[in-house]
């Protein structure tokens, strides 16, 4: 839709030619902008609540650099996901301002301050099983934060020493809703589902041993989890899981 079109759009609503609800509705079906080499599907913030998110993972720095400048003309903040480090030396110089942390390899460039996130107002809580999870587990809370949620962390939980996650307890029954990272074969979930009463998410991780597969065991040992109210993700898929939390999230804070 260009200017004249939504400044149409626009002046019957201010008449009552149109009302909000057909106007919205319009505005959900806009097309996408076409850089021959990706379709940026710049209007998924009016459908779903939430921008499209840049996956780096397999693009050149020119095309991650393009898509990300492109987007920032209709957004005011822009994530992308999946940044290598090596990309990063590459990107980073040719995007001013922007911020990039190699755990989560999130990148993230805004032209406003971060949201004001109320200190007591609902909250993910995102746990691991071990130290080497943290990657993931970072990917999903800090994506989360980039959407403006409150996230408490609590890492290296995992059950060969189940009483670090009793520990938590307190906080845990507190949580609105809770994000599970865990390799191995992925019993942390299953323990977090039996104690809170808060949906939870479950994410395997390829952190583990030959059979573990890359984390096929974890994934199959959280969908069998017997524990209720337990969502599973794929494998390492940190974003996936805040994405699921962040629409429980806003539907608690309407």
């Amino acid at each position: 839709m260009d200017r004249s079109k939504l400044e149409k759009l626009l002046a019957g609503v201010h008449s009552g030619e149109v009302s909000p609800e057909e106007a919205l509705a319009q505005l959900e079906l806009l097309p996408v902008e076409n850089l021959d080499f990706a379709r940026l599907d710049v209007h998924r913030d009016i459908r779903q609540g939430l921008p499209e998110v840049v996956f780096c993972q397999g693009k050149t720095a020119d095309q991650i650099v393009e898509i990300i400048e492109h987007l920032q003309v209709h957004h005011d903040r822009v994530l992308g996901t999946r940044l290598t480090p090596q990309a990063a030396e590459e990107v980073l110089p040719r995007l001013p301002g922007a911020e990039y942390d190699p755990v989560s390899r999130l990148i993230k460039l805004s032209k406003e301050e971060n949201p004001v996130v109320d200190p007591e107002g609902p909250f993910c809580m995102v746990v691991t099983g071990g130290t080497s999870d943290i990657p993931v587990a970072e990917e999903a809370a800090q994506a989360l934060e980039f959407f403006g949620s409150r996230v408490i962390r609590a890492f290296d939980v995992g059950v060969a020493g189940v009483h670090r996650l009793l520990d938590q307890q307190a906080v845990l029954a507190k949580a609105d809703v809770v994000i599970s990272v865990a390799g191995m074969e992925g019993a942390l979930t299953s323990v977090v589902g039996g104690l809170v009463s808060c949906p939870v998410i479950g994410v395997p991780t390829s952190v583990g041993y030959g059979a573990n597969f890359g984390g096929i065991s974890a994934l199959l040992a959280m969908l069998n989890a017997c524990s209720p109210g337990i969502a599973v993700v794929n494998i390492d898929n940190g974003f996936g899981a805040a994405v699921y939390a962040q629409t429980i999230l806003r539907r608690i804070k309407k």
